[in-house]
Protein backbone atom coordinates (compact mmCIF):
# COMPACT_ATOMS: atom_id res chain seq x y z
CA UNK A 1 0.00 0.00 0.00
CA UNK A 2 1.30 3.44 -0.94
CA UNK A 3 -0.05 5.30 1.76
CA UNK A 4 0.62 4.84 6.17
CA UNK A 5 -2.26 3.41 7.47
CA UNK A 6 -3.05 3.84 11.19
CA UNK A 7 -4.30 0.90 12.61
CA UNK A 8 -5.14 0.69 16.35
CA UNK A 9 -5.59 -2.96 17.48
CA UNK A 10 -7.43 -3.96 20.27
CA UNK A 11 -7.90 -8.10 21.74
CA UNK A 12 -6.70 -9.02 25.04
CA UNK A 13 -5.12 -11.70 23.18
CA UNK A 14 -1.55 -11.48 23.34
CA UNK A 15 -1.15 -14.02 20.19
CA UNK A 16 -3.58 -12.52 18.13
CA UNK A 17 -2.11 -9.21 18.81
CA UNK A 18 1.68 -10.07 18.10
CA UNK A 19 -0.34 -11.93 14.19
CA UNK A 20 -2.04 -8.47 13.38
CA UNK A 21 0.85 -6.30 14.25
CA UNK A 22 2.92 -8.45 12.38
CA UNK A 23 1.31 -8.86 9.61
CA UNK A 24 -0.28 -5.25 9.37
CA UNK A 25 3.16 -3.61 9.35
CA UNK A 26 4.14 -5.83 7.07
CA UNK A 27 1.57 -4.37 4.47
CA UNK A 28 2.69 -1.25 5.51
CA UNK A 29 0.70 0.14 8.00
CA UNK A 30 1.25 2.10 11.99
CA UNK A 31 0.30 -0.13 14.31
CA UNK A 32 -0.30 0.10 18.04
CA UNK A 33 -2.22 -2.82 19.77
CA UNK A 34 -3.83 -2.52 23.42
CA UNK A 35 -4.74 -5.20 25.60
CA UNK A 36 -8.12 -3.85 26.74
CA UNK A 37 -10.77 -1.03 25.80
CA UNK A 38 -10.87 0.68 28.99
CA UNK A 39 -8.19 3.50 27.83
CA UNK A 40 -9.22 4.07 24.10
CA UNK A 41 -11.29 7.05 24.10
CA UNK A 42 -9.26 8.94 26.25
CA UNK A 43 -5.99 8.58 24.29
CA UNK A 44 -8.14 9.46 21.17
CA UNK A 45 -8.26 12.94 22.64
CA UNK A 46 -4.46 13.14 21.34
CA UNK A 47 -4.43 10.79 18.85
CA UNK A 48 -6.60 8.98 15.68
CA UNK A 49 -6.13 5.78 14.05
CA UNK A 50 -7.78 5.65 10.40
CA UNK A 51 -8.90 2.00 11.18
CA UNK A 52 -9.25 0.30 14.60
CA UNK A 53 -9.89 -3.54 14.73
CA UNK A 54 -11.21 -5.02 18.31
CA UNK A 55 -12.13 -8.02 19.91
CA UNK A 56 -15.73 -8.64 20.86
CA UNK A 57 -15.59 -10.49 24.33
CA UNK A 58 -13.02 -8.97 26.85
CA UNK A 59 -12.49 -8.14 30.74
CA UNK A 60 -13.53 -4.95 31.57
CA UNK A 61 -15.46 -2.81 28.38
CA UNK A 62 -16.37 -5.29 25.73
CA UNK A 63 -15.90 -4.63 21.92
CA UNK A 64 -19.51 -4.15 21.18
CA UNK A 65 -19.56 -1.06 24.15
CA UNK A 66 -16.04 0.20 22.91
CA UNK A 67 -18.03 0.20 19.25
CA UNK A 68 -21.25 2.10 20.97
CA UNK A 69 -18.64 4.86 22.27
CA UNK A 70 -16.60 5.51 18.76
CA UNK A 71 -20.42 5.27 17.20
CA UNK A 72 -21.17 8.03 19.43
CA UNK A 73 -18.25 10.48 19.59
CA UNK A 74 -16.08 9.47 16.13
CA UNK A 75 -19.35 7.96 13.87
CA UNK A 76 -16.71 8.21 11.04
CA UNK A 77 -14.18 5.89 12.39
CA UNK A 78 -14.17 2.52 10.76
CA UNK A 79 -14.38 -0.67 13.33
CA UNK A 80 -13.85 -3.69 12.12
CA UNK A 81 -14.93 -6.31 14.80
CA UNK A 82 -13.52 -9.89 15.32
CA UNK A 83 -14.37 -12.79 17.47
CA UNK A 84 -14.00 -16.26 18.51
CA UNK A 85 -17.38 -16.94 19.34
CA UNK A 86 -19.68 -17.74 16.03
CA UNK A 87 -23.10 -16.77 16.96
CA UNK A 88 -25.76 -14.90 15.52
CA UNK A 89 -25.86 -12.27 18.37
CA UNK A 90 -22.27 -11.14 17.81
CA UNK A 91 -22.40 -10.72 13.82
CA UNK A 92 -25.77 -8.86 14.18
CA UNK A 93 -24.59 -6.78 17.10
CA UNK A 94 -21.26 -5.45 15.43
CA UNK A 95 -23.40 -4.13 12.42
CA UNK A 96 -26.46 -3.18 14.25
CA UNK A 97 -23.78 -0.83 16.19
CA UNK A 98 -22.11 0.32 12.95
CA UNK A 99 -19.16 -1.70 12.65
CA UNK A 100 -17.35 -1.56 9.08
CA UNK A 101 -16.91 -5.57 8.81
CA UNK A 102 -17.29 -8.27 10.68
CA UNK A 103 -14.40 -11.22 11.27
CA UNK A 104 -14.86 -14.39 12.68
CA UNK A 105 -11.75 -16.08 14.60
CA UNK A 106 -9.85 -18.10 13.06
CA UNK A 107 -9.16 -15.07 10.01
CA UNK A 108 -7.10 -15.43 7.10
CA UNK A 109 -4.53 -12.91 7.86
CA UNK A 110 -4.84 -11.43 4.18
CA UNK A 111 -8.70 -10.92 4.51
CA UNK A 112 -8.13 -8.66 7.25
CA UNK A 113 -5.13 -6.86 5.74
CA UNK A 114 -7.61 -6.68 2.56
CA UNK A 115 -10.70 -5.41 5.36
CA UNK A 116 -8.16 -2.76 6.79
CA UNK A 117 -7.34 -1.28 3.26
CA UNK A 118 -11.19 -1.35 2.13
CA UNK A 119 -11.92 0.70 5.87
CA UNK A 120 -9.33 3.20 4.81
CA UNK A 121 -10.59 3.74 1.46
CA UNK A 122 -14.26 4.60 2.99
CA UNK A 123 -13.13 6.60 5.42
CA UNK A 124 -10.96 8.78 3.45
CA UNK A 125 -14.49 8.77 1.64
CA UNK A 126 -16.02 10.19 4.35
CA UNK A 127 -19.31 8.17 4.01
CA UNK A 128 -22.37 9.51 5.96
CA UNK A 129 -22.06 9.59 9.58
CA UNK A 130 -24.30 7.31 11.26
CA UNK A 131 -25.37 8.78 13.96
CA UNK A 132 -26.94 6.80 17.18
CA UNK A 133 -25.91 4.07 17.95
CA UNK A 134 -28.28 0.74 17.56
CA UNK A 135 -28.81 -1.42 20.83
CA UNK A 136 -27.21 -4.60 21.67
CA UNK A 137 -30.55 -6.20 20.85
CA UNK A 138 -31.29 -9.62 21.96
CA UNK A 139 -33.05 -12.54 19.63
CA UNK A 140 -36.01 -13.79 21.46
CA UNK A 141 -35.51 -17.14 20.06
CA UNK A 142 -32.32 -18.86 19.75
CA UNK A 143 -31.19 -21.37 18.35
CA UNK A 144 -29.56 -19.62 14.86
CA UNK A 145 -25.55 -20.87 15.82
CA UNK A 146 -22.82 -22.10 13.93
CA UNK A 147 -19.61 -21.37 12.85
CA UNK A 148 -19.76 -22.98 9.63
CA UNK A 149 -18.84 -20.20 6.75
CA UNK A 150 -21.99 -20.56 5.01
CA UNK A 151 -23.86 -20.02 8.90
CA UNK A 152 -21.43 -17.11 9.09
CA UNK A 153 -22.75 -15.36 5.77
CA UNK A 154 -26.38 -15.86 7.18
CA UNK A 155 -25.62 -14.19 9.85
CA UNK A 156 -23.75 -11.34 8.16
CA UNK A 157 -26.40 -10.77 5.60
CA UNK A 158 -28.79 -10.26 8.84
CA UNK A 159 -26.62 -7.75 10.11
CA UNK A 160 -26.44 -5.74 6.89
CA UNK A 161 -29.98 -5.64 6.60
CA UNK A 162 -31.17 -4.73 10.36
CA UNK A 163 -31.56 -1.14 9.15
CA UNK A 164 -33.37 -1.95 5.91
CA UNK A 165 -36.55 -2.53 4.42
CA UNK A 166 -35.92 -4.52 1.71
CA UNK A 167 -38.03 -7.58 0.81
CA UNK A 168 -35.88 -10.85 1.68
CA UNK A 169 -36.55 -14.11 0.01
CA UNK A 170 -35.36 -16.98 2.50
CA UNK A 171 -33.54 -20.40 0.95
CA UNK A 172 -33.47 -23.55 2.40
CA UNK A 173 -34.31 -27.22 3.32
CA UNK A 174 -37.01 -28.24 5.29
CA UNK A 175 -35.86 -27.96 8.97
CA UNK A 176 -32.99 -25.38 8.22
CA UNK A 177 -34.60 -22.64 10.23
CA UNK A 178 -36.55 -20.35 7.58
CA UNK A 179 -39.22 -18.83 9.97
CA UNK A 180 -35.62 -18.34 12.88
CA UNK A 181 -33.86 -16.27 10.22
CA UNK A 182 -37.18 -14.21 9.05
CA UNK A 183 -37.79 -13.69 13.05
CA UNK A 184 -34.23 -12.11 13.16
CA UNK A 185 -35.11 -10.24 10.12
CA UNK A 186 -37.73 -8.49 11.88
CA UNK A 187 -36.27 -8.39 15.58
CA UNK A 188 -33.27 -6.54 14.18
CA UNK A 189 -35.14 -3.79 12.12
CA UNK A 190 -36.58 -0.97 13.01
CA UNK A 191 -39.96 -2.47 13.13
CA UNK A 192 -38.96 -4.80 16.03
CA UNK A 193 -41.49 -3.29 17.91
CA UNK A 194 -44.56 -3.29 15.42
CA UNK A 195 -46.29 -7.36 14.73
CA UNK A 196 -44.25 -10.20 13.14
CA UNK A 197 -47.17 -12.97 11.21
CA UNK A 198 -46.54 -15.67 9.99
CA UNK A 199 -48.35 -17.57 7.43
CA UNK A 200 -47.33 -20.79 6.29
CA UNK A 201 -49.14 -21.18 2.33
CA UNK A 202 -49.04 -24.78 2.33
CA UNK A 203 -50.91 -25.44 5.66
CA UNK A 204 -53.61 -23.40 4.27
CA UNK A 205 -56.57 -24.45 2.33
CA UNK A 206 -56.47 -22.98 -1.12
CA UNK A 207 -60.52 -21.77 -0.53
CA UNK A 208 -59.60 -19.96 2.72
CA UNK A 209 -56.50 -18.04 1.65
CA UNK A 210 -57.64 -15.19 0.24
CA UNK A 211 -59.53 -14.71 3.62
CA UNK A 212 -56.52 -15.50 5.38
CA UNK A 213 -54.42 -13.14 4.21
CA UNK A 214 -56.96 -9.91 3.39
CA UNK A 215 -59.15 -10.82 5.87
CA UNK A 216 -63.08 -10.24 5.29
CA UNK A 217 -66.26 -8.32 6.35
CA UNK A 218 -68.95 -9.17 7.91
CA UNK A 219 -71.70 -11.43 5.73
CA UNK A 220 -69.05 -11.70 2.99
CA UNK A 221 -69.97 -15.82 3.01
CA UNK A 222 -71.79 -18.08 4.48
CA UNK A 223 -70.50 -18.25 8.67
CA UNK A 224 -68.91 -14.94 7.67
CA UNK A 225 -70.69 -13.37 10.90
CA UNK A 226 -68.42 -10.10 11.86
CA UNK A 227 -65.39 -8.74 10.53
CA UNK A 228 -61.85 -10.47 10.55
CA UNK A 229 -58.41 -8.52 9.57
CA UNK A 230 -56.40 -10.80 7.60
CA UNK A 231 -52.70 -10.90 7.95
CA UNK A 232 -51.79 -8.01 5.67
CA UNK A 233 -53.75 -5.92 8.05
CA UNK A 234 -52.96 -7.50 11.33
CA UNK A 235 -49.11 -7.09 10.24
CA UNK A 236 -49.49 -3.18 8.94
CA UNK A 237 -46.44 -1.23 10.41
CA UNK A 238 -44.24 -4.78 10.95
CA UNK A 239 -43.35 -7.62 8.78
CA UNK A 240 -45.21 -10.42 6.86
CA UNK A 241 -43.67 -13.99 6.45
CA UNK A 242 -44.71 -15.56 3.95
CA UNK A 243 -43.51 -19.39 4.25
CA UNK A 244 -43.85 -21.63 1.42
CA UNK A 245 -44.45 -19.11 -0.75
CA UNK A 246 -44.21 -21.40 -3.63
CA UNK A 247 -47.29 -23.38 -3.32
CA UNK A 248 -49.22 -19.77 -3.48
CA UNK A 249 -52.26 -20.04 -5.88
CA UNK A 250 -51.59 -18.93 -9.23
CA UNK A 251 -54.68 -16.47 -8.29
CA UNK A 252 -52.88 -15.44 -5.44
CA UNK A 253 -50.03 -14.57 -6.91
CA UNK A 254 -51.76 -12.27 -9.07
CA UNK A 255 -53.10 -10.35 -6.07
CA UNK A 256 -50.13 -10.53 -3.85
CA UNK A 257 -48.17 -8.43 -6.64
CA UNK A 258 -50.61 -6.06 -6.55
CA UNK A 259 -50.13 -5.60 -3.03
CA UNK A 260 -46.32 -5.45 -3.30
CA UNK A 261 -46.75 -2.73 -6.28
CA UNK A 262 -49.69 -0.50 -4.86
CA UNK A 263 -49.45 -0.72 -0.68
CA UNK A 264 -53.41 -1.52 -0.61
CA UNK A 265 -55.93 -4.24 -1.21
CA UNK A 266 -59.84 -5.15 -0.66
CA UNK A 267 -61.06 -7.47 1.78
CA UNK A 268 -63.15 -10.72 1.05
CA UNK A 269 -66.92 -8.43 0.59
CA UNK A 270 -64.82 -4.99 1.27
CA UNK A 271 -65.71 -1.95 -1.37
CA UNK A 272 -62.95 0.29 -0.04
CA UNK A 273 -59.44 -0.35 -0.23
CA UNK A 274 -56.86 -0.88 2.94
CA UNK A 275 -53.78 1.02 3.02
CA UNK A 276 -50.98 -0.97 4.55
CA UNK A 277 -47.30 -0.44 5.45
CA UNK A 278 -46.14 -4.04 5.56
CA UNK A 279 -42.30 -5.58 4.85
CA UNK A 280 -42.47 -9.08 3.18
CA UNK A 281 -39.84 -11.82 4.00
CA UNK A 282 -40.81 -14.82 1.75
CA UNK A 283 -39.53 -18.42 2.34
CA UNK A 284 -39.17 -21.55 0.10
CA UNK A 285 -37.65 -25.11 -0.05
CA UNK A 286 -38.62 -25.46 -3.56
CA UNK A 287 -36.16 -23.52 -6.79
CA UNK A 288 -38.42 -21.11 -7.80
CA UNK A 289 -36.55 -20.08 -10.95
CA UNK A 290 -37.56 -23.80 -12.09
CA UNK A 291 -41.45 -22.57 -11.24
CA UNK A 292 -40.96 -20.15 -13.06
CA UNK A 293 -39.87 -21.83 -15.96
CA UNK A 294 -42.46 -24.14 -15.76
CA UNK A 295 -45.00 -21.18 -15.69
CA UNK A 296 -45.77 -22.23 -12.01
CA UNK A 297 -45.07 -18.96 -10.63
CA UNK A 298 -44.89 -15.73 -11.74
CA UNK A 299 -41.26 -14.06 -13.04
CA UNK A 300 -42.75 -10.52 -11.94
CA UNK A 301 -43.31 -11.80 -8.69
CA UNK A 302 -40.19 -13.80 -8.06
CA UNK A 303 -38.45 -10.38 -9.00
CA UNK A 304 -40.13 -8.49 -6.45
CA UNK A 305 -39.81 -11.16 -3.93
CA UNK A 306 -35.94 -11.97 -4.68
CA UNK A 307 -34.83 -8.63 -4.03
CA UNK A 308 -32.10 -10.21 -1.45
CA UNK A 309 -31.62 -13.75 -0.83
CA UNK A 310 -30.11 -15.73 2.10
CA UNK A 311 -29.41 -18.98 1.65
CA UNK A 312 -29.84 -21.69 4.49
CA UNK A 313 -27.67 -24.68 4.42
CA UNK A 314 -28.47 -28.03 5.40
CA UNK A 315 -26.98 -29.51 8.24
CA UNK A 316 -24.94 -32.23 6.04
CA UNK A 317 -22.96 -29.17 4.22
CA UNK A 318 -21.99 -27.95 7.91
CA UNK A 319 -21.18 -31.08 9.69
CA UNK A 320 -18.47 -28.95 11.76
CA UNK A 321 -21.82 -27.05 13.58
CA UNK A 322 -23.35 -30.41 14.62
CA UNK A 323 -21.57 -30.44 18.40
CA UNK A 324 -22.52 -27.09 18.52
CA UNK A 325 -26.14 -27.35 18.18
CA UNK A 326 -26.15 -30.89 19.91
CA UNK A 327 -25.09 -29.05 23.16
CA UNK A 328 -27.53 -25.98 22.46
CA UNK A 329 -30.59 -28.42 22.18
CA UNK A 330 -29.30 -30.53 24.83
CA UNK A 331 -28.79 -27.44 27.21
CA UNK A 332 -32.24 -26.05 25.95
CA UNK A 333 -34.16 -29.32 26.82
CA UNK A 334 -32.82 -29.84 30.16
CA UNK A 335 -33.56 -26.13 30.92
CA UNK A 336 -37.30 -26.68 30.09
CA UNK A 337 -37.65 -30.11 32.03
CA UNK A 338 -35.50 -28.49 34.73
CA UNK A 339 -33.33 -31.38 34.63
CA UNK A 340 -29.57 -31.86 34.38
CA UNK A 341 -27.33 -31.47 30.65
CA UNK A 342 -26.85 -34.65 29.46
CA UNK A 343 -23.08 -34.59 27.49
CA UNK A 344 -22.45 -36.74 24.51
CA UNK A 345 -19.42 -39.42 24.62
CA UNK A 346 -16.65 -38.28 21.87
CA UNK A 347 -17.53 -41.26 19.87
CA UNK A 348 -21.80 -40.82 19.40
CA UNK A 349 -20.62 -37.37 18.77
CA UNK A 350 -18.50 -38.56 15.76
CA UNK A 351 -21.05 -41.40 14.79
CA UNK A 352 -24.27 -37.48 15.19
CA UNK A 353 -21.57 -35.64 12.78
CA UNK A 354 -21.40 -38.79 10.11
CA UNK A 355 -25.09 -38.78 9.86
CA UNK A 356 -26.84 -37.37 7.08
CA UNK A 357 -29.46 -35.48 9.32
CA UNK A 358 -31.94 -35.25 6.53
CA UNK A 359 -34.89 -33.40 8.80
CA UNK A 360 -31.90 -30.72 9.63
CA UNK A 361 -31.99 -28.78 12.86
CA UNK A 362 -35.84 -29.66 13.49
CA UNK A 363 -34.61 -33.37 13.31
CA UNK A 364 -31.51 -32.44 15.80
CA UNK A 365 -33.89 -30.74 18.14
CA UNK A 366 -36.31 -32.82 18.69
CA UNK A 367 -33.20 -35.88 19.06
CA UNK A 368 -31.80 -33.96 21.82
CA UNK A 369 -35.30 -33.43 23.50
CA UNK A 370 -35.68 -37.48 23.46
CA UNK A 371 -32.12 -38.00 24.77
CA UNK A 372 -33.13 -35.53 27.45
CA UNK A 373 -36.40 -37.92 28.85
CA UNK A 374 -34.79 -40.70 27.54
CA UNK A 375 -31.29 -41.37 28.37
CA UNK A 376 -30.57 -43.25 31.66
CA UNK A 377 -27.27 -41.56 32.46
CA UNK A 378 -25.43 -38.18 31.96
CA UNK A 379 -23.36 -39.23 29.40
CA UNK A 380 -25.34 -40.07 25.84
CA UNK A 381 -23.34 -43.21 24.53
CA UNK A 382 -23.57 -44.85 21.12
CA UNK A 383 -26.07 -47.58 22.34
CA UNK A 384 -28.54 -44.94 23.89
CA UNK A 385 -29.20 -43.10 21.01
CA UNK A 386 -32.90 -44.02 19.19
CA UNK A 387 -33.24 -47.04 16.98
CA UNK A 388 -33.57 -44.90 13.75
CA UNK A 389 -30.39 -43.32 13.85
CA UNK A 390 -28.43 -46.16 15.46
CA UNK A 391 -29.69 -47.61 12.03
CA UNK A 392 -28.93 -45.43 9.70
CA UNK A 393 -26.18 -45.48 7.98
CA UNK A 394 -23.28 -43.00 7.26
CA UNK A 395 -22.82 -40.74 4.32
CA UNK A 396 -20.96 -41.65 1.60
CA UNK A 397 -19.10 -38.56 2.20
CA UNK A 398 -18.40 -39.35 5.63
CA UNK A 399 -16.98 -42.50 4.64
CA UNK A 400 -14.92 -41.40 1.74
CA UNK A 401 -13.47 -38.77 4.42
CA UNK A 402 -12.66 -41.84 6.99
CA UNK A 403 -11.33 -43.69 4.05
CA UNK A 404 -8.51 -41.20 3.48
CA UNK A 405 -8.26 -40.40 6.79
CA UNK A 406 -7.18 -43.71 8.03
CA UNK A 407 -4.57 -44.15 5.19
CA UNK A 408 -3.41 -40.74 6.14
CA UNK A 409 -3.05 -42.39 9.96
CA UNK A 410 -1.28 -45.74 8.50
CA UNK A 411 1.08 -43.56 6.30
CA UNK A 412 2.10 -41.61 9.32
CA UNK A 413 2.92 -43.63 11.74
CA UNK A 414 5.06 -45.76 9.41
CA UNK A 415 7.24 -42.65 8.75
CA UNK A 416 7.10 -41.70 12.36
CA UNK A 417 8.28 -45.54 13.01
CA UNK A 418 10.90 -44.92 10.53
CA UNK A 419 12.35 -41.52 11.97
CA UNK A 420 11.67 -39.26 9.66
CA UNK A 421 11.45 -35.90 10.44
CA UNK A 422 9.59 -32.53 9.52
CA UNK A 423 7.08 -34.84 8.63
CA UNK A 424 4.37 -31.96 9.70
CA UNK A 425 5.31 -29.64 6.98
CA UNK A 426 5.57 -31.92 4.17
CA UNK A 427 1.97 -33.79 4.66
CA UNK A 428 0.40 -30.45 5.66
CA UNK A 429 2.06 -28.90 2.10
CA UNK A 430 0.54 -32.20 0.30
CA UNK A 431 -3.06 -31.78 1.26
CA UNK A 432 -3.07 -28.01 0.68
CA UNK A 433 -1.31 -28.60 -2.77
CA UNK A 434 -4.23 -31.17 -3.64
CA UNK A 435 -7.02 -29.15 -1.93
CA UNK A 436 -6.21 -26.18 -4.28
CA UNK A 437 -5.32 -27.87 -7.65
CA UNK A 438 -8.56 -29.52 -7.17
CA UNK A 439 -10.08 -26.26 -6.46
CA UNK A 440 -8.85 -25.09 -9.76
CA UNK A 441 -9.87 -27.41 -11.49
CA UNK A 442 -12.89 -27.58 -10.29
CA UNK A 443 -13.23 -23.60 -11.37
CA UNK A 444 -11.07 -23.65 -14.53
CA UNK A 445 -8.10 -22.26 -13.24
CA UNK A 446 -10.38 -19.67 -11.73
CA UNK A 447 -8.49 -17.94 -8.88
CA UNK A 448 -10.82 -16.25 -7.33
CA UNK A 449 -13.48 -18.70 -7.55
CA UNK A 450 -10.83 -21.32 -6.04
CA UNK A 451 -9.97 -19.36 -2.67
CA UNK A 452 -13.51 -18.57 -2.12
CA UNK A 453 -14.81 -22.42 -2.42
CA UNK A 454 -11.42 -23.09 -0.06
CA UNK A 455 -12.36 -20.42 2.59
CA UNK A 456 -8.55 -18.45 1.47
CA UNK A 457 -8.28 -14.80 0.71
CA UNK A 458 -6.67 -14.50 -3.16
CA UNK A 459 -3.16 -13.44 -2.04
CA UNK A 460 -2.99 -16.18 -0.04
CA UNK A 461 -4.20 -18.96 -2.82
CA UNK A 462 -1.91 -17.27 -5.11
CA UNK A 463 1.29 -17.26 -2.73
CA UNK A 464 1.15 -20.73 -2.27
CA UNK A 465 0.85 -21.80 -5.88
CA UNK A 466 4.19 -19.58 -6.41
CA UNK A 467 5.11 -22.04 -3.11
CA UNK A 468 4.50 -25.14 -4.89
CA UNK A 469 5.94 -23.90 -8.53
CA UNK A 470 9.40 -23.14 -6.68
Amino acid sequence: MSEKISVWVVDDDRSIRWVLETALKKSGCQVVSFDSADKILELMHDDMPDVLITDIRMPGKDGIELLADLQKLYPALPVIVMTAHSDMDSAVSAYDGGAFEYLPKPFDIDEVVNQVERAYEHNKKRLVEQGENGEHYKVSEPGIIGSAPAMQAVFRAIGRLSRSNVTVMVNGESGTGKELVAKALHEHSLRKDKPFIALNMAAIPKDLLESELFGHEKGAFTGATSRRKGRFEQANGGTLFLDEIGDMPADMQTRLLRVLSDGDFFSVGGHQPIKVNVRIIAATHQGLEKLVEERRFREDLFHRLNVVRIKIPPVRDRREDIPLLVMHFLTKAANEIEGEVKHVDPKAMEYLQSLEWSGNVRQIENTCHWLTVMCPSNTVQFDDLPDELKNKKSSPRAAVEGDWLDAAKIDISRRLAQGEVDIAKRVVSSIEKVLIMQALEITKGRRQDAAKLLGLGRNTLTRKIQEFSA
